[in-house]
């Protein structure tokens, strides 16, 4: 049953904690922690035992846990957790109660005015070029990126992703559509300039219902003073936005990502290309060139790590390329441990290595510094999906879909996976369905649904397409690359007898 301790509830069976303000953002080993601690209130709960529970079977460093320490105690409020020195940890709120599953009227008792709540939400359009140059596109797209990553790492809104936002780009929009279109209240609009060695940036917050303008700034400065107008344009939005979340944002200044502007340049150049599955692998050489102009650029690093990692999926499964993307990654945290990126780079590469422990430590890191990036909670969720949690998986992807709605591909292959995880084989048919063009993972997972489904002949259609797909490869190698990564491999062999059953009945 659920938790209630003071003015927060925990939902252990949706692993979800709800705030005054509606749901939390808890990573799962923080919950994990955080359950522990309110199921012994009374308990002093040593360290050692906070790791076996936690992360079972796994040798982590010590400040691992204190990491996940911290972050509860910026969460709840104050003096809720307590540091026994030389013993442990021990919840010190008001003393947890179970609460009523339901209302008597159908509407769950836990579904209070606090849950029914938003987050503040927001849209930033992307930045209308006004350089007179349409190749000095990239540059404006890059500030509006930035600006939209910097803005995700405030967990107390939710922000629109770069892919969805990008789709009013270049058009007369009407704000109030574009608001409603993505589900949200403000919306972001501005421009760049940049002529030589100068950028005038314009920016405007607007409040869709009202369409009234809550605060505006126009920059004329020189070229290296870019990441100073991105401070203090996301500094201005969140302060704005901050009394409706009723939370204090903490001064906030990242550190300057690189103090070489042509190496910002490729760097900006990469990220329009890395938005999309198609031209992702492009952006390498002008990553490569980024780093090669500054060696301590982390974002650099981290971005490559994850596009050299992201090569196993075009290929045969080499597994060199993930190997390779984990040692860039920590090249890329080695400079900057706060590198959301980084983290993301590492647990990708981590998952698909069978080190699932590791993952879940890298993502869940990724997702605490950047809890709005829609790919770093679509990652988790394929993490959740191999370790048998399909449904935290599903409302995972919910989540990343709530704040990229108009990548709708990505997102139906991916819950397509889940869904069949979970043997919800008709809801997972109906996700590929809606797909224009089927990756191969999702045709070995479409053929499994039909074979679950008793759709023989449907389900052999479907595994010849994957089989044209790799000519070279025999079943049992296809079976390995495409549904091999689960965590227990009762499913890895489950799924791999099924693919080769419905290839017998082929020959």
């Amino acid at each position: 049953m659920d938790l209630q301790f003071g003015s927060y509830r925990l939902k252990r069976a949706e692993r979800l904690l709800l705030g005054p303000e509606g749901p939390v953002e808890l990573s799962a080993r923080s919950f994990d922690i955080l359950a522990m601690l309110l199921g012994r209130p009374d308990e002093v709960i040593g360290k050692s035992e906070l790791f076996d529970a936690v992360w079972p079977g796994v040798v982590v460093e010590e400040n691992t846990l204190q990491v996940h320490i911290s972050a509860l105690r910026k969460t709840l409020d104050p003096g809720m957790i307590m540091t026994v020195h030389g013993r442990g940890y021990k919840y010190a709120g008001p003393r947890p109660a179970l609460a009523q599953a339901s209302n008597g009227a159908g509407e769950p008792a836990s579904q209070t005015a606090a849950e029914k709540s938003h987050k503040p939400s927001i849209a930033v359009l992307p930045f209308d070029n006004m350089s007179g140059d349409p190749e000095q596109g990239y540059f404006s797209d890059g500030i509006t990126e930035d600006i939209i990553a910097e803005l995700g790492r405030f967990k107390e809104f939710l922000v629109i992703a770069r892919n969805s936002s990008f789709q009013f780009r270049g058009k007369a929009n009407d704000v109030a559509e574009v608001a409603k279109r993505l589900g949200v209240q403000y919306v972001v609009e501005g421009s760049v300039r940049k002529i030589g060695n100068r950028v005038r940036v314009t920016v405007q917050l607007i409040d869709a219902a009202s369409t009234a303008h809550v605060w505006g700034e126009h920059y004329d400065r020189e070229l290296t003073d870019i990441f100073a107008i991105q401070d203090e344009i996301t500094q201005m939005i969140a302060a704005r936005l901050a009394r409706q979340a009723r939370t204090a944002i903490a001064s906030y200044t990242r550190a300057r990502p690189t103090d070489n502007m042509s190496a910002y340049d490729f760097y900006l150049r990469a990220l329009q290309l890395a938005a999309t599955y198609d031209t992702v692998r492009e952006a390498e050489p002008f990553l490569r060139q980024a780093v090669r102009l500054d060696p301590r650029f982390a974002a650099a690093h981290a971005m490559l790590g994850f596009v050299e990692s992201i090569k196993f999926y075009w290929t045969n499964s080499d597994h060199d390329y993930l190997h390779a993307g984990l040692e860039m990654a920590k090249t890329a945290l080695q400079l900057d441990p706060d590198e959301a990126y980084g983290h993301l780079a590492a647990g990708f590469a981590l998952l698909y290595l069978h080190r699932f422990k590791q993952a879940e430590i890298s993502l869940d890191r990724a997702v605490a510094l950047n809890p709005n990036d829609p790919f770093i909670l679509s990652i988790r969720a394929l993490l959740l999906n191999y370790t048998s949690r399909p449904e935290e998986g599903l409302r995972e992807i919910h989540e990343a879909q709530r704040r990229d709605p108009f990548a709708l591909g990505w997102y139906e292959d991916f819950r397509g996976l889940i869904l069949t995880t979970a043997g919800r084989y008709r809801e997972a048919t109906a996700c590929y369905a809606k797909m224009e063009t089927m990756t191969s993972w999702s045709l070995a997972y479409l053929t499994i649904c039909h074979f679950e489904l008793g759709e023989i002949k449907q389900a052999q259609d479907t595994l010849a397409k994957l089989k044209a797909i790799w000519p070279e490869l025999g079943i049992d190698e296809i079976a390995d690359n495409e549904v091999g990564y689960f965590e227990d491999p009762a499913v890895c062999n489950r799924y791999g007898a099924i693919l080769k059953s419905v290839n017998a009945r082929m020959t």
